[in-house]
């Protein structure tokens, strides 16, 4: 009656080594990610309210952290519609340069980040390629927060279209035939049947480019021009409070960090859950 009630701590296997690989997990996930965070806490608690709040609350902290996480968001909300375009032409569609497209998408992974952004900077400076011809629309990318926000999402993109492309190849097409043989218009196809179904792995390409974003340094600072108070992201304050010897401000900079994008990555993990829970069987 006990056993019924309470949780197994694991399912019957044929392949054992649950116990040696459960505990290298957990002391590979410690050393790794927990300790060091923990670390961090411990390291501005030692602060004190007072000047944790103080440091926390310096008007050119929270110009920062509101760039960074606000072209964070801009980036991802962008990588999720576009991602899932490109997704939806890889997989739906057979054409002339797919495998060289399919092969591009890749390239944010394997390119080192400071040649993105020296890249990027070229394009959209004011006299590069694309910055000459925006110039005289009055439209000024680099050294501005669109900067940022191109930036993060040039790195991001390949989150998006990698987490939905498998989930895309395996969807039925037969059910969207059906759907269309029920009465159901393209539009009604795609929102009811499609985007459902898509909407789990959606959020959770939304969710690792919105990680990615948020602690993006190296293609950013080229392409942001670092002006205080207008284009320098948070991470890039930390550096320089860690060159001017102020760990106390570079602390409380990189708590406030980890506190808003533990948040922000719970909040989407409940919604992915939810959309798990609701849309499970169409998936």
């Amino acid at each position: 009656m006990v056993s019924a009630v309470l949780p197994k701590l694991k399912e019957p296997s044929v392949i054992p080594g649950f116990g040696t690989t459960l505990g290298f997990t957990l002391f590979y996930l410690s050393a790794i990610v927990l300790i060091p965070l923990g670390a961090l806490v411990l390291r501005a608690a030692g602060l004190g309210l007072s000047e944790f709040l103080t440091l926390a609350g310096d008007p050119r902290t929270l110009a920062a952290l509101k760039l960074s996480f606000l072209a964070s968001l801009a980036a991802a909300s962008i990588n999720a519609v576009f991602g899932l375009l490109v997704a939806w032409v890889l997989v739906r569609y057979d054409f002339f340069g797919r495998r060289l497209i399919d092969a591009i998408i890749d390239l944010p992974f394997a390119l080192p980040t400071a040649v993105a952004g020296i890249a990027l900077t070229s394009l959209y400076a004011p006299n590069g390629w694309i910055g000459g011809v925006l110039e005289p629309l009055g439209l000024k990318v680099a050294y501005t927060p669109i900067g940022v926000v191109v930036a993060l999402t040039f790195v991001g993109l390949p989150f998006v279209v990698r987490t939905v492309e498998p989930v895309l190849r395996d969807l039925d097409r037969e059910v969207e035939e059906a759907s269309a043989t029920l009465g159901a218009g393209r539009l009604a196809t795609v929102t009811r049947v499609v985007l459902p179904a898509l909407l789990p792995a959606l959020l959770t390409g939304y969710a690792l480019a919105l990680a990615r974003a948020i602690g993006e340094y190296g293609s950013v600072i080229f392409i942001a021009g670092n002006i205080p108070y207008v284009s320098e992201i948070a991470p890039l304050l930390i550096v320089i409070r860690l060159e001017e010897y102020n760990y106390a401000a570079a602390t409380a900079v990189a708590a406030e960090m980890l506190a808003i994008a533990f948040l922000m990555l719970l909040a989407i993990n409940l919604i992915q859950a939810y959309s798990r829970r609701r849309f499970g069987h169409a998936a």
